[in-house]
């Protein structure tokens, strides 16, 4: 029988925190676009690891900004993320961050780590991140913390910035970054909306070899099927609004049905909203303007 899960025990289940510091952010450089800025800060996450990120933000704004948190996706390409959703190089499907800007939102584009600029072998090698997983485990902690703890340390910092309204703030990721538009909220409440496109799946059903898919590095937390399921850290989402937005054909999504009908009624004080599109694990324009739409709808409206 699984214990009950809550938001505290759910972060004391991924292991010791990692001690908050003063960010310190710095800008590096600053690029003007006909309707965007994009600034590369860099910023502490822990005592002596200093990273980066892009700040895009609209180049006309009159008021205080609604903030969003960009993730990247996986596709083992530990070369590329956060240039790829800031729109700088890549996937133009991939490019939220920049159409989010276009859009009127302030977005914020890191690299998890093991990606881009967090690449220490500066290959692209799934043995990067392979490394960041156990040289945590075996030391008692999770790559997840890790993980979410960066992002937050993030937050910390923009939601102090002028421009931000730090009450307006929302997440959107495809891929692994869908993943952490799930865990991120549950993680940290100043999330009040947050979409999840392409990738919905139990850790049980991750471990059916004949659907070929895996239980990604991130997600790897001892004994976390003795207290949960994904479709529980989906409750933890609430009271912030989620759009899970997956494909029919996409086997990193094949439990969203399942998923939803469980976590629905969990969302008192907010919305859940599950939309199912034709094909394959992707981010199409229509998906996107979807997203796009949920997030005008719950931070500029």
């Amino acid at each position: 029988m699984k214990k009950k899960l809550t938001c505290n025990n759910f972060i004391k289940l991924l292991g010791p925190k990692t001690k908050k510091i003063n960010p310190r952010p710095k800008v590096l450089s600053l690029k003007k676009f006909k309707k965007y800025q994009i600034e590369k800060i860099e910023y502490s996450v822990e005592k002596n690891e200093r990273i980066k990120g892009y700040l895009l933000t609209p180049l006309i704004n009159k008021e205080k900004l609604p903030l969003i948190i960009c993730h990247h996706q996986h596709a083992s390409n530990y070369m590329q993320a956060k240039s790829e959703i800031a729109g700088i190089k890549g996937n133009k499907n991939l490019h939220y961050g920049k159409e989010l800007a276009e859009k009127g939102f302030a977005t914020f584009v890191p690299d998890a780590i093991a990606f881009e600029d967090r690449n220490f072998l500066k290959k692209n090698w799934w043995g990067v991140e392979y490394y960041e997983l156990v040289s945590r485990i075996i030391k008692g902690k999770t790559l997840l913390e890790k993980t979410l703890s960066d992002l937050s340390m993030a937050l910390d910092f923009l939601v102090k910035k002028r421009i931000i309204d730090k009450n307006k703030v929302g997440f959107i990721g495809h891929s692994y970054g869908a993943r952490m538009a799930v865990f991120f909220p549950a993680y940290d409440k100043r999330i009040k909306a947050s979409v999840s496109n392409c990738w919905c799946l139990n850790y049980k059903n991750s471990l059916k070899k004949k659907f070929k898919t895996r239980i990604p590095m991130e997600m790897v937390v001892p004994n976390i099927l003795g207290y949960c399921d994904y479709g529980d850290i989906v409750k933890l989402v609430n009271p912030c609004h989620l759009l899970i937005s997956v494909a029919k054909k996409d086997k990193w999504s094949r439990d969203a049905k399942e998923i939803y009908k469980y976590a629905k009624n969990k969302f008192k004080n907010s919305e859940l909203i599950l939309k199912i599109w034709p094909g394959d694990h992707r981010f199409s324009k229509e998906m996107r303007n979807k997203a796009y739409k949920f997030l005008i709808e719950k931070l500029k409206n």
